[in-house]
């Protein structure tokens, strides 16, 4: 099997996107990579991770789970992935521990409301419809009006809320007092 040939089942293997770390594993080398990439063979899509050019149509999922594995879709994404807000947001919104921070969220309540589900055929961790509701009370002077009055409407119409985790996560997100008295607003009309 020749260099191109080992290097595109390397990526096929690895879900499109292959770390240099996977290359060497297979016993490819460095200079045999930098050589596929300067040839068109393949893209950087950071340092120390490729893909194929020829199929570069990995989705930006798959981008998130390979190079943010730890990440979890929060707040604007997340309302978007519940149906939430009909704005699709031109950038991830995305929960990272504190080395990273688009959004720093403290450690002992990162995994608070942590599930996973589908975009887009890529299983991505995600902060259940409860987080997303107390994120957005949280970082409410980042979010857009609209996109916020929308969020809360839709959730409260939403038949799979579960306003027992509301209320547990908006008193450890501290957020309990905003959270019950917009809630008891747009529920009880």
């Amino acid at each position: 099997m020749d260099i191109r040939e080992q290097v595109k089942q390397v990526i096929i293997n690895k879900g499109g996107i292959a770390k240099s770390a996977d290359f060497v594993a297979a016993g490819i080398r460095a200079a045999d990579v930098v050589n596929l990439c300067n040839a068109g063979f393949l893209n950087r899509v950071r340092h120390g991770y490729y893909e194929l050019a020829e199929k570069s149509a990995v989705s930006e999922e798959q981008l998130l789970a390979t190079l943010v594995p730890k990440g979890i879709v929060c707040v604007e994404s997340a309302l978007f992935h519940y149906g939430y807000s009909d704005f699709a947001p031109r950038k991830w919104s995305i929960a990272i521990p504190l080395a990273l921070q688009p959004y720093y969220v403290q450690a002992e309540l990162y995994d608070l409301g942590k599930t996973t589900d589908d975009f887009d055929g890529v299983t991505l961790p995600v902060y259940d419809r409860e987080r997303t509701i107390c994120d957005c009370f949280k970082y409410r002077s980042k979010l857009d009006n609209e996109i916020f009055n929308k969020g809360l409407n839709a959730y409260a119409n939403d038949t799979k809320k579960n306003l027992n985790n509301l209320s547990a996560y908006a008193k450890k997100l501290r957020v309990y007092k905003k959270v019950t008295e917009l809630m008891e607003v747009l529920l009880n009309g």
